[in-house]
């Protein structure tokens, strides 16, 4: 399938330099109950028609389920996907029958029902994973996960759907459960904003250098027809004085004579409306003056090279211990990201993307979903650098992954910067004993 417009703008960020760095992040579950997580998703309850199989010979269910919906970007663009978790808290159903369930031998599937700005429904699915079941006991909470693209702007709401627990033990056997009064509160809500078209101007220079003062011919493409086109020179992340106005005809072109005599100039750029922006404008096209004035008797001309380094990143550490949580009672097992730092020294336009992903927690007989993982992330500036860092959003990060940070292309990108994270697992209640690791993969391009 080819790449939209907005995957290829994103992809245009990553023609650079990637390294990989890992984190083995650890918990240990008998402890000390841990803190609770810093921000609580929201929980509703609903009422649920189940139907248990028709070999338990019992009547239909009619329960309370309490679900929790979270999403992986709470504030994507048109066309982006986002990922849907879907946990069933505490299911109306339970075990229809007196014969003990293992472990994992339940499979749940659902649907999240999506409204506001889009509407539709979203199939989860869930791994055939659960703690083991007592006859007639209750079924044990289960997530389920799901993706849907975003087709129009504004708030979508997300509210649990219905859902069915298969079993596959001695029999393969449905619980289908359906959501009585649809549909049910909303559990989350994501705001999504326009995609903006993609911008395909492009700029030509009849010559890479020339002298002070001489001109330069400019060649633009795909511009607005009819639309009054800028010139200007550019040294650095600033616009020289060197400017000059053009006229695009009917098919968006034009050819322009540019005077260059700013010493400084790396670059000339074209632009519509009163100042550059990279959304109405093309470049900046690499561009020299080179000096060639004479040296007076008796001088001599001193020159230096700047030369472009390399985007690269290292770690505090690379092992992470989580704060321990209670058998039975489980919650958030939290820590800190040991801080990675970023060196941009590339001097070039583009910015960078600091991104992790992490594996299940594997322990003793037992493992804590990938995507019980959350992190805050946080990131601070070196002062003096031309680019300023963003941190991602805070959620799950999970196997898909999350951004922990970034800086936005621009004219002139560089620097240090320092990225960290508090992290949160969930770690279900009657989560066997023992120590559970898993490792975070963090990957700068």
């Amino acid at each position: 399938m080819g790449a939209t417009p907005q995957r290829i703008r994103r992809t245009r960020k990553r023609h650079w330099t990637a390294l990989l760095g890992a984190a083995a992040l650890a918990v240990t579950a008998g402890g000390a109950l841990a803190a609770p997580a810093t921000a609580a998703p929201v929980d509703v309850d609903y009422p649920t028609h189940c139907v248990p199989p028709p070999i338990a010979g019992i009547p239909p269910i009619d329960g309370t389920t309490t679900g929790r919906i979270t999403v992986d970007n709470a504030a994507p663009e048109v066309g982006d996907t986002v990922t849907v978790t879907y946990t069933v808290i505490k299911p109306a159903a339970s075990n229809p029958t007196d014969l003990a369930l293992p472990a994992d031998i339940m499979t749940p599937t659902g649907k999240v029902t999506l409204g506001g700005a889009q509407t539709g429904s979203v199939t989860v699915t869930g791994p055939r994973k659960n703690d083991p079941v007592p006859g007639k006991g209750p079924f044990p909470a289960f997530s389920m996960t799901g993706t849907f693209t975003v087709t129009a702007p504004g708030a979508i709401t997300l509210s649990p759907g219905d859902y069915n627990i298969h079993t596959s033990y001695i029999l393969e056997l449905d619980t289908p459960c359906t959501v009585t009064d649809p549909p049910a509160p909303v559990s989350e809500t994501v705001t999504a904003t326009d995609d903006p078209p993609a911008n395909t101007r492009a700029l030509a220079l009849g010559s890479a250098s020339g002298a002070p003062g001489a001109a330069v011919t400019v060649t633009g493409t795909h511009f607005t027809p009819g639309a009054s086109v800028t010139l200007a020179g550019r040294s650095g992340a600033a616009q020289t004085a060197d400017t000059a106005t053009v006229t695009a005809n009917a098919q968006g072109g034009f050819s322009g004579s540019l005077v260059v005599s700013d010493r400084t100039t790396t670059g000339i750029v074209a632009y519509e409306g009163g100042a550059w922006s990279a959304e109405r404008g093309a470049g900046p096209v690499a561009y020299a003056v080179v000096d060639d004035t004479p040296v007076p008797d008796g001088s001599q001309k001193l020159t230096t090279t700047v030369r472009a380094g390399t985007l690269s990143m290292s770690q505090a550490g690379d092992a992470v211990r989580l704060s321990a949580v209670d058998f039975g009672t489980g919650g958030a097992s939290t820590g800190d990201l040991r801080t990675v730092t970023v060196k941009d020294f590339r001097g070039g336009p583009a910015g960078w993307s600091l991104t992790g992903k992490v594996t299940d927690f594997t322990g003793p007989g037992a493992r804590i979903d990938a995507g019980k993982l959350s992190w805050t992330p946080a990131c601070a500036t070196e002062a003096g650098s031309p680019s300023t860092c963003r941190a991602g959003s805070a959620g799950v990060v999970g196997s898909a992954g999350a951004t922990l940070a970034s800086a936005p292309d621009a004219t002139l990108t560089g620097g240090e910067f320092t990225a960290d994270a508090r992290l949160s697992l969930d770690v279900p209640a009657f989560t066997p004993p023992g120590t559970y690791s898993g490792v975070l993969t963090l990957t700068l391009t």
